[in-house]
């Protein structure tokens, strides 16, 4: 008996639709993975750049309130103001709640070294930069200073403590036709920010003073150009109640 012919199977030519459907599948689920990595990676990203943020605002806030106060955009070099007492005390006393609360308020400023806080035994001293006063040579106060001017003002109505207003100036000779010395640049300079305090921020006047002392009493060498940018400046003094004592109208306190 002959034994029967098996059919012949026919030839599937769709099985590359098998393999086509897993790779697509694969494909899709590879681009999934990589989008969902990437927003990820956004997520981590911004919350990266939130925390160095925050990091970078409160290390100079730090930097002042720390154990020693710190002269910021100087590193650890201590420093002498007008009345020639060393700085870097902790800030305590009467005056520490308005240290905090402008070490808060002017971190940004701080941070490009166009303002300093430092804490005397005469009172709390706020270094304003030259530059972001004034130009060189005049002492006409730049209206892009006036927000850092108004959070010291701030600070100074909420206490009834007299402020003192130094300037101070580099030892390179002024050469204008408006000022005929560095004693009258620094002097002009203060009384322009007293009639910025008192006009425009209402500070009373019977509560400010001035003083103009010209290159004599340096916070940093007169050598070098950086050591002369910072001795050109002008000092807002909030004067604790032994700095008070010292002025005239301390006396009627």
């Amino acid at each position: 008996m002959a034994r029967k012919k098996k059919p012949e199977e026919h030839v599937n030519h769709e099985r590359w639709l098998v393999s086509y459907a897993d790779f697509i599948t694969l494909l899709f689920a590879f681009f999934v993975v990589m989008f969902a990595s990437t927003q990820a990676d956004k997520s981590r990203a911004q919350k990266m750049a939130d925390s160095v943020k925050r990091a970078f605002e409160e290390s100079s806030i730090a930097a002042v309130l720390g154990g020693t106060v710190k002269d910021l955009g100087q590193g650890n070099k201590q420093m002498k103001g007008a009345g020639g007492e060393e700085e870097h005390q902790k800030p305590t006393g009467e005056l520490a709640s308005s240290f905090e609360t402008l070490a808060r308020e002017l971190a940004s400023e701080i941070g490009r070294n166009e303002v300093q806080l430092k804490m005397e035994s005469r009172g709390l001293v706020v270094s304003f930069a030259q530059s972001l006063l004034f130009a060189s040579g005049d002492a006409e106060v730049f209206e892009s200073s006036f927000p850092a001017l108004d959070k010291v003002a701030n600070a100074c109505r909420k206490i009834p403590n007299l402020v003192r207003l130094e300037g101070h100036t580099d030892s390179v000779p002024i050469h204008n036709s408006r000022y005929r010395s560095n004693w009258e640049l620094s002097a002009a300079r203060s009384i322009a920010i007293l009639e910025d305090l008192s006009t425009r921020c209402g500070l009373d006047r019977k509560r400010l003073s001035i003083g103009g002392y010209a290159d004599v009493a340096p916070t940093d060498s007169n050598d070098t150009a950086e050591g002369r940018a910072r001795n050109r400046r002008v000092d807002i003094v909030i004067l604790n109640q032994a700095g008070a004592a010292l002025e005239p109208n301390g006396a009627k306190r």
